[in-house]
């Protein structure tokens, strides 16, 4: 709860680009301490990004107490509407005018990249939250960027081999052409081919399309077990609603893999749509108490259940407070290097760690769509298949591509 006396200011940042540059809309940045919410308002990736996200960074900020180093910690956001080009002007604008010494979220891994190869020229902090190319902890790594909740290679992993031992042994890919499409489609196949299946053939779509007829119908037509959803939120969505238009799920001679699925999707598709969905998930609302107690306070909010994207953002910038608390300083390369040193328990993990590449590890947990008859009461979706150790999740240290890591 917030202190008496603190107060926590909360302003939306337009993201029109030609008014980007406007210093008559920058603050004094000494004076406070500012986290930047980057993300999707309103677009196709709302539901797991927007106005969600903001809530549950603010509720880290009221936890914390409002305050850090004496002064007011200041919460702004904006939408980048899905494209690297105006992520990079709102977060240069961000990092260069205003201050903010954090830019949290980043759904789309194409405009993750885009921010943290800034954020590594200002030597001030990313955290991409909300996206999964392998390729950020990879090759495109840098020492001031944390991929806090998932990537492609442990979403990949968990969820082919599961479909794998069911006897899911030959794929057809139906996948999101962008980063994180291409990213999750080759990790799978990797996956598919190491465990002896086999790729009958893949389509790739536009982000936010409409029509999923043909791609769909030419999932049907490969003949393969598993149909594999390359893409997330509105894509995902359309997808599993036209596979059952299309008489997909009811056939049993074919079955969907969710790569990247929310409880938003779930809760957008209902149960008779979603049912039987295999996937991967850092965080499940109805795990457990602690889990449950946070989530429920979310819920007063935001009047949704929060999806895993939305409890990382807190978590992460829980963790992010502590290190500039202990760090006594906002400097990147300090609070870094103390949320490096620091273990992470929480209602979203318990015992994390960033490792040298950038990559926060901790469990995952595969899980299983209710059917309707299974589901008790309001948002229980999820029944859990498996719990995934931290050490197996993830690529192994002495595999990445990160230049940072000492092989």
């Amino acid at each position: 709860m917030i202190k008496p006396g603190r107060t926590i200011l909360l302003s939306l940042v337009g993201c029109v680009v030609g008014s980007l540059w406007q210093p008559a809309n920058a603050q004094s940045g000494n004076n406070v301490v500012k986290i930047g919410v980057l993300g999707d308002m309103s677009g196709y990736n709302s539901d797991i990004s927007g106005p969600g996200a903001v809530e549950a960074v603010k509720m880290a900020v009221e936890d914390f107490g409002g305050q850090v180093l004496g002064k007011p910690i200041e919460v702004v956001s904006a939408d980048h509407q899905n494209k690297p080009d105006i992520a990079s002007a709102i977060a240069r604008r961000w990092y260069d005018v205003e201050n903010v010494s954090l830019v949290t979220d980043l759904v789309g891994s194409g405009n993750a990249l885009a921010v943290m190869a800034l954020a590594a020229e200002r030597k001030k902090l990313a955290f991409p939250v909300n996206a999964s190319s392998s390729d950020i902890n990879g090759k495109h790594c840098n020492a001031y960027t944390v991929q806090y909740n998932f990537d492609s290679y442990a979403l990949a992993k968990a969820t082919t081999s599961a479909v794998l031992k069911a006897g899911g042994d030959t794929w057809f890919f139906i996948t999101a052409d962008y980063a994180y499409g291409h990213s999750i489609q080759r990790d799978v196949e990797a996956f598919v081919k190491a465990g002896g299946g086999k790729t009958l053939g893949s389509v790739k779509h536009p982000a936010g399309a409409f029509d999923f007829s043909s791609y769909i119908l030419a999932a049907q037509n490969s003949g393969a077990k598993v149909i594999a959803l390359a893409n997330a939120s509105s894509d995902t969505i359309n997808s599993v609603r036209t596979a059952n238009e299309y008489g997909v799920t009811s056939s049993g001679k074919q079955s969907l893999a969710g790569m990247l699925f929310f409880l938003s999707d779930a809760h957008a598709l209902g149960l008779k749509l979603a049912k039987d969905l295999i996937f991967t998930t850092s965080f499940y609302w109805d795990m457990n108490d602690e889990t449950r107690a946070w989530s429920k306070r979310y819920f007063e909010r935001v009047g949704k259940m929060p999806t895993m994207v939305h409890a990382a953002n807190y978590s992460a910038t829980m963790h992010y407070l502590k290190a500039v608390r202990d760090a006594g300083s906002i400097d990147g390369e300090k609070v870094m290097e103390r949320m490096k040193k620091s273990r992470i328990s929480d209602f979203y993990t318990s015992n994390g760690y960033i490792r040298d590449d950038g990559l926060m590890v901790h469990d995952l947990f595969l899980m299983q769509v209710k059917r309707p008859e299974e589901s008790k009461y309001a948002w229980d979706y999820y029944k859990l298949l498996s719990k995934i150790p931290a050490d197996e999740a993830f690529r192994p240290l002495n595999e990445s591509e990160c230049p940072l890591v000492k092989k």
